[in-house]
């Protein structure tokens, strides 16, 4: 007979599912990663050529102060910063953000949500999209509080291990108007590529919304509602993808380059000597086994023992 409490039963299968796990996954993920905590300030992040937007949740708000201190360890200026917290982003979270960067702006729902719905009183289909899907805060927030003419696009899954120096040629180049993105591992948009094109609108492929410079005159509210309103399935489409095919489809208006091999999205191998990698969810578990093992040293070492 089987004698064990319901909470007994869950701690024995969590014990075991463990047990199965990566010994050096359960290290990096939950010894290693929670020091970056411990680690001094990272202030000045005030140089507003072009600022530094990023999406951040309950779920991987530490990952994301890795992404940004492997990012600023590898450029050669403070661009401005601004950390926007979807709805599950708790206050110990704002609290660390705002010790470990202090002079970034940490923007939580309570304080941009409506100001940006307001905004979007004039194109229904893109409120819309603003009020039912999380990931719309980088469509319409991170322009609509950009205070550069230029973004650096940014997601919480990026680590950062040398200088990007292709990255920054675009960057630096302020008379190059383009949007610049890094590859996906394939055309991965909220419908398929022929039906945009079908429509009538042109599209890059291979578009990956994770890394990039973003210019703000380029997500243009009246092209989003032209696109969410005459692409067929658009709206209905693959919901994490949909803000990559507005990244993709303004670009591809706007003017649009890709970055070299060394930045596309990849899921077989190591990172080798590229200068960082995109670890999407197919090979999460190797940001701690990989990038973090490879980071400690350098982004650690002046952590506090406390």
């Amino acid at each position: 007979m089987n004698t064990l409490t319901t909470p007994a039963r869950r701690m024995l299968g969590k014990v075991r599912r463990l047990a199965r796990t990566d010994p050096a996954l359960i290290f990096h993920r939950d010894v290693v990663r929670p020091r970056i905590l411990r680690t001094p300030p990272f202030s000045g992040t005030t140089d507003e050529a072009a600022e530094v937007h990023v999406l951040t949740s309950e779920k991987d708000w530490i990952n994301t102060i890795w992404a940004l201190r492997s990012f600023y360890a590898q450029v050669p200026r403070r661009y401005a910063l601004a950390i926007h917290g979807d709805a599950s982003l708790p206050a110990e979270a704002v609290e660390a953000f705002r010790r470990q960067f202090p002079d970034a702006r940490v923007i939580e729902q309570r304080d941009v949500r409506d100001e940006v719905l307001d905004g979007l009183a004039a194109y229904p289909r893109c409120r819309h999209l603003r009020e039912t899907n999380t990931l719309a805060i980088k469509s319409f927030d991170f322009i609509h509080t950009l205070r550069s003419e230029r973004m650096i696009l940014f997601d919480s899954d990026l680590l950062f291990f040398a200088r990007p120096d292709a990255f920054l040629a675009y960057l630096q180049d302020e008379g190059r108007r383009v949007n610049t993105f890094n590859r996906d591992v394939g055309t991965a948009y909220a419908v398929d590529i022929e039906t945009i094109r079908a429509a009538g609108f042109a599209i890059e492929p291979e578009v990956n919304s994770g890394f990039g410079v973003v210019h703000r005159d380029s997500m243009r509210l009246d092209w989003m509602e032209e696109f969410l309103s005459e692409i067929p399935g658009l709206t209905e489409g693959h919901f994490w993808r949909i803000e990559q095919t507005l990244f993709a489809l303004c670009a591809s208006r706007f003017g649009v380059e890709l970055l070299p091999e060394d930045y596309r999205v990849f899921l077989e191998g190591r990172v080798e000597d590229r200068p960082y990698r995109h670890y999407v969810g197919a090979v999460r578990d190797r940001m701690y086994t990989e990038g973090m093992r490879k980071l400690k040293g350098p982004l650690l070492q002046n952590a506090s023992a406390a």
